[in-house]
């Protein structure tokens, strides 16, 4: 990939440093060189890893202890080529690195991480931070792939060549990160000599800055690893136009047969002990309300949401051995043909990709696109992307209303048939709302899209776990805290008004009222007053929903026995319904955090509450067709 302008002098734009702060390091570097893996081994912070630019759009902040025990501050930019700000992402990264963040101030020293199996090229980002003038580690990382692809470097003349110090290491074994932590350890102890000043007039010509790149790797007795023959062939085939585009929908289709096969175990093993330990309670409780409000409300409406954590997380595991592996990022050369078709340039295709995680660090993620309109565009259909939030949903409602038949014998079932087509629905309208977006406000010519494409890589089994952990923290907090509170509001409000010492009926009590207020709008979608309810309290959290119906459904049972969320659903909504209800679920904006994060984004009200409207309205709409066509 070009670097762009990454020569451009920015001397003369650094601001002094300021005393009476903090000491801390900048890490930075190319997207894919290992920057963010150095910064999670040195601080211990868990942190997202990718194998393509664009997940890292803030610096983050880790404590490090030195070789003499010291402490420093680390700073983990986002991933340029450039100094040149072409996007908010490289404008985040210049702007620390002169000093311009007034909360930080320059840093005292930097450390610039490259991919040592790249060199020639990584090297054109060594002239313009190098030029800084601060005191530079310049770090050689993939040690290992380097050796075992016959490649080679002179640290030390490669040192000699630019000025500053050199260390080849390898982030993800550990192997020379010792060179760092010294590195460290003299940045805080003394002050560190400044790195050679480039003053050579390529760093106004991108021409001259890579003959010096050259120059200097050749001096450096650099030889390039060959490129691994497995590579090539994988990639004859992933990035083949007609072979990879079904090579992907054949990786999506056993992801999602798997998700449905394999978890089923894990979450019948969830559900008897949510189960078992209800009835243990239960009966360790006297009748009244007490136990009623812990059985019927928080154990029925939180419990309802925590059977799903097996598929979630299983989900996330194969995005992470996917992602991991490289095999994303040729993905995205995949989306490009079909982006373009609509005005997208392939780079959306990070953020959007994100998204089926969840839509707001997607929003975030688009700051990596340069242009404004694309960028836009972006974070208007991000929330169609089918997020991790909606999945509990689409499990709850798919489970009770399609029976679990063979539809291509192993391989394909009615369940993960009908999981694909919402996930395919909410893709379709992304690009749909795209196309009529680049069609009218948001128009302008089509942008070229390069990716620069990482190595095949077995992913890491400690970076793996550590996703997966820090995704059930996640989930459990949203369980512990959102849908608790809904769940112990919504238990309140069953109960309330008292008459006579006695609580209301369910229908005549204020969560009754309230369902019975919104039904009239939500009948011609074949909804009751229950799920009407449901669809308010979602609007804190989609999977809300499913906590809110547990609780409901947990008062309304309360005299039944293992009477089951999707028995209950059964009797209360029609097949038709349940498809509407799916349908309105895959295009609804509910969620009231993405909101307030469109609104920071794009610095207004307008953009979000157009948003917000526009994707309301076409759920309602689509749910309303669902249900007539199926009542036909």
């Amino acid at each position: 990939m070009s670097a762009g302008n990454s020569c451009h002098d920015l001397a003369s734009d650094r601001p002094s440093n300021t005393g009476g702060r903090r000491h801390y390091v900048a890490l930075v570097g190319p997207p894919n060189a290992g920057k963010t893996t150095l910064f999670n081994r040195l601080t211990g912070l868990r942190q997202k890893v990718a194998n393509f630019p664009g997940v890292t759009v803030e610096y983050h902040i880790g404590k490090a202890r030195a070789t003499g025990g010291r402490e420093v501050f680390l700073i983990d930019l986002p991933g340029i080529y450039s100094l040149q700000p072409r996007s908010e992402d490289e404008e985040v990264t210049r702007d620390v690195l002169i000093g311009k963040k007034p909360d930080l101030g320059q840093p005292d020293a930097v450390v610039l991480i490259l991919d040592a199996t790249n060199l020639h090229r990584q090297l054109l980002l060594a002239a313009p931070i190098l030029d800084l003038g601060l005191p530079t580690l310049v770090v050689l990382n993939m040690a290992d792939d380097l050796a075992a692809r016959g490649g080679s470097v002179d640290p030390a003349a490669l040192a000699a060549q630019l000025g500053s110090p050199v260390a080849l290491i390898s982030a993800a074994t550990g192997a020379g990160v010792e060179k760092v932590l010294q590195f460290l350890e003299g940045s805080v102890a003394r002050p560190l000599a400044a790195a050679k000043r480039v003053e050579l007039p390529i760093l106004q010509d991108l021409p001259g800055c890579r003959r010096w790149a050259g120059q200097i790797g050749r001096q450096s007795g650099y030889t390039a690893p060959a490129p691994p023959l497995w590579t090539r062939r994988l990639d004859a085939v992933f990035l083949h136009p007609y072979i990879g585009p079904f090579t992907f929908l054949a990786v999506v289709v056993a992801v999602f047969q798997t998700i449905f096969s394999g978890a089923k175990p894990l979450m019948d093993g969830v559900e008897n002990v949510i189960a078992t330990s209800g009835n243990w309670i239960g009966a360790a409780l006297p009748d009244g309300l007490v136990r009623g409000f812990l059985i019927d409300g928080i154990w029925a409406g939180v419990g309802s949401v925590l059977i799903f954590l097996p598929q979630i997380l299983l989900l996330f595991l194969f995005i992470g051995v996917l992602e991991d592996s490289g095999y994303l990022a040729r993905a995205a050369l995949i989306a490009d043909r079909t982006m373009s078709l609509v005005g997208l340039q392939g780079k959306a295709f990070i953020p959007l990709l994100s998204a089926y995680a969840c839509a707001i660090p997607a929003i975030m993620a688009t700051r990596t696109i340069e242009n404004k309109r694309d960028r836009l565009a972006t974070i208007l259909i991000a929330p169609f992307m089918t997020c991790s939030a909606r999945l509990p949903v689409y499990l709850l409602i798919i489970a009770a209303f399609i029976p679990d038949r063979p539809l291509l014998g192993p391989l394909l079932s009615t369940q993960t048939a009908a999981m694909l087509g919402l996930y395919l629905l909410g893709f379709l309208a992304a690009i749909a709302t795209a196309q009529l977006l680049r069609s009218t406000v948001l128009r302008r010519q089509q942008s070229v899209f390069v990716l620069e494409l990482p190595p095949y890589r077995m992913p890491n089994i400690r970076s793996l776990g550590l996703r997966l952990y820090d995704r059930a923290v996640v989930f459990l907090k949203r369980a512990g805290t959102v849908i608790l509170l809904v769940s112990a509001c919504l238990w309140v409000l069953a109960h309330l008004p008292y008459e006579n010492g006695q609580p209301a009926k369910l229908e005549q009590s204020y969560a009754g009222q309230i369902g019975h207020f919104v039904e009239p709008a939500i009948r011609p979608l074949g909804f009751n007053w229950k799920i009407g309810v449901g669809l308010i309290t979602s609007f804190a959290a989609r999977e809300v929903i499913i906590g809110t119906l547990g609780t409901i459904y947990g008062i309304e049972n309360a005299d039944k026995d293992n009477v089951s969320l999707q028995q209950a659903l059964r009797q209360d909504l029609s097949p038709a319904a349940a498809a509407a209800l799916l349908v309105f679920f895959a295009f609804a904006m509910q969620c009231f955090s993405t909101v307030a994060v469109v609104r920071r984004e794009t610095g207004s009200w307008f953009w979000p509450s157009v948003q917000f409207i526009y994707m309301t309205a076409f759920a309602y709409l689509s749910a309303w067709g669902t249900y007539l066509f199926l009542n036909r």
